[in-house]
């Protein structure tokens, strides 16, 4: 024992050499698997590193180049803005002042959400020099990879807003979804639509309210609107006007009491019509009430509630139907119709190009219904096909979650070169 005690080295050797030769090779098998798993997570690591910085400085280089411009247009705007505000009495004329003092403040906006995104693309630019020098770790580098998508989308949504330009586009937007006559199908499919542009709204920052729907005995919709109260709605979403048309083949047959999913549907329509909802004032337009038929309808579920009945209006000259409902009043309720054949009105004459509402052609007017917007396949591959534009997704449940932020650009930049 005591020998033992004095020369412990010598007990580790015969340990070792007593080990047979097999347990000796496993046990090298098992280092060499360990070093070579070590070894190889090393390596897609570094790669990982180097591609997101390889995206990381491409992102930043975008932000470089567009936001030292946008700074200065929007500087010299705001400047230009205060001169025009210190040449006259503000009080001389009240309206003009506040639509003045309403674009200084936008202005102000601007530069400082411009001043914010140039700061976050040089930090994550600080951010990949430190990580070629390995003094940053992989975790500190996706974050800013997350930062500089988030400038980019930023940018994004800057350049868009300066190609809104057309009458309505900075009004908010009343969505209203209709389904096809394809039953239960297109019931369901109205009611994925609705979803996706409320998420889209959400999405955004903003809230959409769904202020009247008609549900269906499938546990889909027949019809739906919804407001969409915040700034450049309109812009944003009236390239979304028309049939949105969805297809599968899926044989399985159905249980009709149960939610039927997107994949799990054969084929259905829904037709989606946009409006400008005005947001600070009424819209200018002054329409003969002789033009109006005013009817009232009240439908099982306003008889079971406190609201006042469904209201429609049909300006007869055009042909024109609007309607609302949920209202506590018959007069609200005729108001907001009102305000929303209006707008469509507006629209009307601006799309034949018209400056009163005599001129305007019923027989020219065009529906909802008259034009295919959107293809949505979901069998055998999936797709999603902007039938204006021509860009095609191939994620249906990204688009379906909110994400049709590459249908608006791609509308509103085609809106640009139509223009020019």
């Amino acid at each position: 024992m005591a020998k033992m005690a004095a020369d412990p080295f010598s007990v580790r050797a015969e340990a070792s050499c007593s080990s047979s030769p097999s347990r000796i090779f496993a046990f090298r098998i098992r280092a060499y698997n360990n070093q070579h798993i070590d070894d190889k997570n090393r390596f897609y690591k570094e790669l990982g590193t180097f591609a997101l910085k390889r995206k990381i400085e491409d992102l930043v280089l975008r932000a470089e180049m567009l936001t030292p411009t946008a700074l200065e247009f929007e500087e010299a705007r705001r400047l230009k803005q205060e001169e025009v505000i210190r040449e006259y009495d503000l009080w001389d004329d009240v309206a003009k002042s506040d639509e003045d003092l309403v674009r200084l403040a936008e202005s102000a906006k601007a530069i400082d959400s411009l001043k914010d995104l140039r700061y976050k693309a040089e930090e994550a630019k600080l951010i990949t020099e430190l990580a070629g020098m390995d003094s940053i770790n992989y975790e500190f580098l996706k974050q800013a990879y997350t930062a500089c998508v988030s400038v980019n989308k930023s940018l994004d949504k800057y350049e868009l807003s300066k190609l809104l330009r057309e009458p309505y586009d900075m009004e908010g937007a009343c969505v209203t979804i209709e389904s096809g006559n394809e039953g239960i199908y297109s019931e369901i499919w109205a009611e994925q639509l609705t979803r996706m542009y409320i998420k889209w709204a959400e999405k955004q920052g903003h809230k959409a309210r769904i202020v009247e729907k008609q549900d269906s005995e499938s546990g889909g919709i027949k019809y739906a609107m919804i407001e969409l109260e915040f700034k450049s709605a309109y812009g944003y979403l009236s390239g979304e006007r028309g049939i949105h048309y969805m297809s599968g083949s899926s044989e399985n047959k159905f249980d009709l009491s149960k939610v039927i999913k997107p994949d799990e549907l054969k084929a259905g329509t829904a037709a989606v019509d946009v409006i400008p909802l005005f947001l600070e004032s009424s819209p200018e337009l002054s329409i003969d009430e002789s033009d109006l038929e005013i009817t009232i309808r009240p439908s099982y579920e306003e008889e079971q509630s406190n609201t006042s009945p469904s209201l429609t209006i049909q300006h007869i000259p055009t042909g024109l139907q609007v309607r609302s409902t949920g209202e506590r009043s018959r007069f609200a309720n005729k108001l907001k119709a009102l305000n929303r054949l209006k707008a469509k009105l507006l629209i009307v004459m601006r799309e034949q190009g018209v400056s009163d509402l005599a001129s305007v052609r019923s027989s020219a007017i065009s529906s909802s219904w008259n034009q295919v917007a959107r293809r949505y396949v979901f069998h055998p591959n999936k797709l999603v096909e902007d039938i204006k534009t021509g860009i095609q997704l191939s994620d249906i449940t990204s688009v379906l979650n909110g994400n049709i932020e590459p249908f608006i650009g791609a509308h509103i930049n085609s809106r640009r070169h139509e223009i020019l």
